[in-house]
């Protein structure tokens, strides 16, 4: 089930984006890892937020800002099990969006969003903060 995420909802969050990212992020330095986790709640605040709940517990969420999905993360103990499809497949359908940057070192996501139909138009050598992971801006 989809539900609107509150912000009571935020530390489920945080735990799902620390198991996601260190297993899918194996490229990020943990002093890297450690600045965004200390900046992921206030990042919250700038997006819309939906999860999807199996037997009542949150296991993945997306973040979307207009077009552009800003965020989606997958408890690593429920990916491989169609919910990051069932999110992007909400978000695209619901939230209408079309557009999202992704790690070019994030193989397993980059690979995710071609097979759901996005390609890439544009790469940037440094990520929105400057720090050097390379994104791969793309689309519908």
């Amino acid at each position: 089930m989809i539900r609107e995420i509150t912000e009571i909802d935020y530390p489920r969050l945080m735990e799902i984006w620390q198991s996601a990212v260190l297993n899918t992020h194996d490229f990020l330095k943990e002093e890297d890892f450690l600045y965004y986790k200390e900046r992921l709640p206030t990042y919250f605040e700038h997006v819309a937020l939906f999860g999807f709940e199996k037997e009542g517990i949150l296991v993945g969420f997306i973040g979307t800002s207009k077009e552009n999905i800003e965020m989606l993360f997958i408890d690593n103990n429920f990916r491989g099990n169609g919910i990051g499809k069932k999110l992007i497949t909400f978000a695209i359908s619901t939230l209408k969006t079309n557009k999202v940057d992704v790690n070019e070192q994030n193989t397993q996501a980059v690979d995710f969003y071609k097979y759901v139909g996005f390609k890439i138009v544009k790469r940037s050598a440094l990520d929105e903060k400057g720090k050097e992971y390379p994104i791969l801006h793309m689309e519908l």
